[in-house]
């Protein structure tokens, strides 16, 4: 590695931590400074903008947002809150379930905004330690963007996989990331289960609790969504979603499906690719919630959802770019640098993935920034698919949106940013699930293609 690859990798480095200082929005924007300097000042070729999963994510939130916007996503929390005041004691593993599997319905794990008060809410009235499902539920709603079919991640991980030969479908990534992720957060329920003390032994806990104005504060108040009044439309709005997500699913199977000749289904009714797909479904779901749905438009395009969404448009836009440019000029020399690594230990990537991950919070630009130069690294595409879990490492520091939120939600002080930034309470479930997940996928990846690992191994 050169001096001068040096300074440049410095300057790719620098732009992402002061990215990651200002949060959200800024990421993106002052990866362009970044990418100014190596394309102006040091005359480096620019790389691709990541246009095809930009598509994917504005279509995608525009249909979220107006599922928000109606009224649906109300209804979805309401039906997971009854589920959890229904079975209190079980808690610490069926919040994090619960936020997972809306994360992996909507796409996005911002949804954990609503569902995350009534989660500590339940804790507490049941006298169990909020920490416990509120560490582990914030994680899982990020650890769910890599098993939705609508997610930047899993689209971007499929698109650039196909466009580097490795020819996997959706469905075919699900089958590997959801149960490895669902394992993996099982075992960090499990860990977090008796985690800290009982809120009857914690000192500090029993001192707020002797403060009658931060008892009235911890239990008088009730965090819930059964109030609310759910319309037709609504109602209407959610089928509508959950049909859009069927019918791109049912179009990915389309893919993978051979008939004569050697054709894919997809390929005999002449299906559009799958990133095409996407987005016309999407778009076209959205159009009918604003028809048939009563949808505020003004409130579709101010809601968490909507604004989430754009912010990912812009860090995916800047960072990915950024890093296109850096690698995409010296990719020679990465190879050669690499290929011992890469020809003995392939898994090693998943710790480049989670590296790159607690500097770039969001994994959708994990994947579209690095998973090309694992490619032309000469990593498998079954290898890249068993470590896929390992792109979310940005619970690491304690920054991110849904677990500051998290925070300042329970009521009951448990759940902390440590003294020292990085005991903080989701350190231990973000670890084990990331880690547990990725080896899980990593096994089952050898299970779906033992053709590859046999040649690899023999």
């Amino acid at each position: 590695m050169t001096f001068l690859m040096v300074i440049q990798l410095l300057v790719v480095l620098a732009a992402l931590y002061v990215g990651s200082r200002y949060g959200s929005l800024a990421l993106g924007a002052i990866s362009g400074i970044g990418l100014a300097i190596l394309v102006f000042g040091f005359g480096l070729k620019p790389g691709t903008p990541p246009t095809d999963v930009i598509y994917i994510i504005i279509a995608a939130v525009t249909c979220a947002g107006t599922l928000q916007a109606s009224g649906g996503m109300d209804w979805m929390i309401q039906v997971a809150e009854r589920m959890l005041r229904k079975h209190p004691d079980h808690i610490t593993f069926l919040a994090p379930l619960t936020t997972f599997f809306l994360t992996v319905l909507v796409g996005t794990g911002h949804v954990v905004y609503t569902i995350m008060p009534i989660i500590c809410d339940i804790a507490l009235k049941k006298n169990i330690r909020p920490e416990r499902p509120c560490g582990v539920a914030s994680i899982a709603s990020q650890v769910g963007i890599t098993c939705s079919p609508i997610a930047a991640a899993v689209v971007a991980f499929v698109t650039i996989s196909n466009a580097n030969g490795y020819m996997v479908s959706i469905p075919q990534v699900l089958m590997v990331t959801l149960p490895a992720s669902i394992i993996g957060l099982l075992c960090a329920s499990a860990a977090s289960y008796r985690r800290g003390k009982d809120l009857d032994k914690d000192p500090e806990f029993q001192a707020r609790k002797a403060d009658p104005k931060m008892y009235e504060y911890m239990y008088v108040s009730k965090a819930t969504t059964l109030d609310k009044e759910i319309t037709k439309e609504a109602k209407l709005s959610v089928f509508i979603f959950l049909g859009a997500l069927l019918v791109i699913v049912g179009f990915a199977f389309c893919q993978m499906i051979h008939v004569a000749d050697g054709q894919t289904l997809a390929q005999a009714i002449n299906l559009p690719k799958m990133n095409l797909c996407i987005q016309i479904i999407m778009l076209m779901a959205a159009a009918f919630n604003i028809m048939l749905c009563k949808v505020d438009l003004k409130n579709a395009v101010s809601g968490s959802v909507w604004k989430s969404g754009m912010v990912a448009v812009i860090a995916i836009y800047g960072i990915a770019w950024l890093a296109d440019t850096y690698f995409g000029n010296y990719l020679d020399q990465m190879k050669m640098m690499l290929t011992d690594l890469v020809t003995k230990a392939p898994w090693a990537i998943a710790l480049v993935f989670f590296a790159v991950s607690v500097l770039i919070n969001s994994q959708g630009a994990v994947v579209v920034a690095m998973l090309p130069l694992a490619y032309q690294l000469g990593i498998a595409g079954p290898v890249l698919l068993g470590v896929m879990p390992s792109v979310y490492g940005y619970f690491f520091i304690p920054n991110y949106p849904s677990d500051i939120a998290t925070v300042n939600f329970d009521r009951s002080g448990t759940t902390v940013i440590g003294k020292y930034l990085l005991n903080h309470s989701f350190m231990m479930p973000g670890l084990i699930s990331v880690a547990v997940a990725t080896i899980v996928g990593y096994l089952i990846t050898c299970v779906l293609f033992p053709g590859y690992f046999a040649s690899f191994t023999g």
